[in-house]
Order: structure tokens, then C-alpha cells, then sequence
């Protein structure tokens, strides 16, 4: 068996770093996407990938896979919602069997509302304590991550 290749306290001060930054930006922003919209952050990611998508819609697969979750949680997620008539469910015209989330006019303009605030807290919370020169590496560092774990790099 292999030797591991144990952190040295350099990295292991940057992953537990990393770690907490992230598990405390996340809630944050959480936070305030609920205290200010009743939108969870996995709620505005999916409308955000909505609405980014041709024609305000997405495959379930496809739209659990842009926000990175698993297909359980965006079917979960999506019924909340479905309920709430911020998104609806259609047929896929290709494929009869296969089901499209499609962003309401309301999940619309509830996503245009809740925008701003959230921009500003991103900001406030991550890019304003950065220089340019950390935000170019955390970009370039981040996608090479990102890539490697979905297997593209």
C-alpha cells in the first residue's frame, strides 16, 4: 500500500480555509435570498438556469445538472417551485416520455426582484475583499477544479 501524501500545514491551512469560507458564503447567502425573496439558494440557481436556457426551459437531467445536485433533489426543489407558480412542468415535444421545467412569467420577474440583493451580497461577501489578481486566480484555480471532478480536464 501507498504512502499518503499527507497535506503540509500550508495546505492544510488553505483547504480548511477553503472549507469554511465556503460552507459559511453559502449559508450566508442562503440567508439572504430567504430573508429578502422566500427563495432558497438552490430555489435561485434554478431560476437562474431557466432563464438562461432556450425558451425559459431545461431537461429535469439537464437542469439538475447545471446547478450540480442530484436529479432527486432538483425534482424536489422544482415541485416547490411548481407550487409556488414560479416554474411549470411541460411535455418535451422530442420526447413524450421525457418532462421540460419551464420558467413562469412570475418566476420571472420573482428572480428579477430577488437579483440585486443577491448580486450585492456575492459582492459584499467574496469579490469586495479580493484583488483583481486573486478574483483572475480563483477563476482560473476553481474552473481547473471544476473540470477535473467532471471529468473534462
Amino acid at each position: 500500500m501507498d504512502t499518503p501524501r499527507w497535506l503540509d500545514d500550508n495546505e492544510q491551512r488553505a483547504w480548511r480555509a477553503y472549507l469554511d469560507a465556503t460552507r459559511l458564503l453559502m449559508a450566508a447567502l442562503d440567508r439572504q435570498l430567504v430573508r429578502d425573496s422566500g427563495l432558497s439558494l438552490t430555489d435561485y440557481e434554478l431560476l437562474v438556469a431557466l432563464s438562461e436556457a432556450p425558451g425559459r426551459r431545461m431537461r429535469m437531467s439537464a437542469l439538475a445538472d447545471a446547478v450540480v445536485t442530484t436529479r432527486s433533489g432538483a425534482t424536489r426543489a422544482i415541485a416547490r417551485l411548481v407550487e409556488a407558480g414560479l416554474v411549470r412542468r411541460v411535455e418535451c415535444p422530442e420526447d413524450k416520455r421525457g418532462t421540460l421545467a419551464e420558467l413562469t412569467d412570475e418566476g420571472a420577474a420573482k428572480l428579477d426582484a430577488a437579483s440585486p440583493g443577491h448580486v450585492e451580497a456575492v459582492r459584499s461577501s467574496m469579490f469586495d475583499l479580493l484583488s483583481a489578481e486573486d478574483v483572475t486566480r480563483f477563476g482560473d484555480s476553481f474552473t481547473a477544479m471544476r473540470k477535473h471532478l467532471l471529468g473534462n480536464g
